[in-house]
């Protein structure tokens, strides 16, 4: 990894595009502080998982999620699938996987 100016940077953004590729991550730092990192995403998949880590929205879900999953209210995989055929679901519809059984 690779450690640089934003001035170097800026006066070499080709360059150091094409670094990426080959050398893995440029930090960019501007005063001596870390401000930006430059990288060079494997795929489309891997591009996504970056963008997504780093979004506020998607960490909430995130967070949600696991407090529903912590309460008992969650779908097996094959009840979820099932459920995008039937169209959405309501909160009082979705609750502990037993009582998902039951009502089928």
């Amino acid at each position: 990894m690779k450690i640089v100016s934003l001035a170097e940077v800026k006066a070499k953004l080709s360059a150091y595009v094409q670094e990426v590729k080959k050398s893995g991550p440029v930090v960019i730092t501007r005063n001596g502080k870390a401000v930006a990192v430059i990288l060079a995403p494997v795929d489309d998949d891997d591009l996504e998982r970056l963008i997504l880590s780093r979004s506020p929205r998607f960490r909430s879900l995130l967070t949600r999620s696991r407090r529903s999953i912590r309460s008992g209210k969650w779908l097996s995989h094959e009840d979820f699938w099932k459920s995008t055929q039937e169209g959405p679901r309501t909160d009082t519809e979705i609750s502990s996987p037993g009582a998902e059984r039951q009502r089928q």
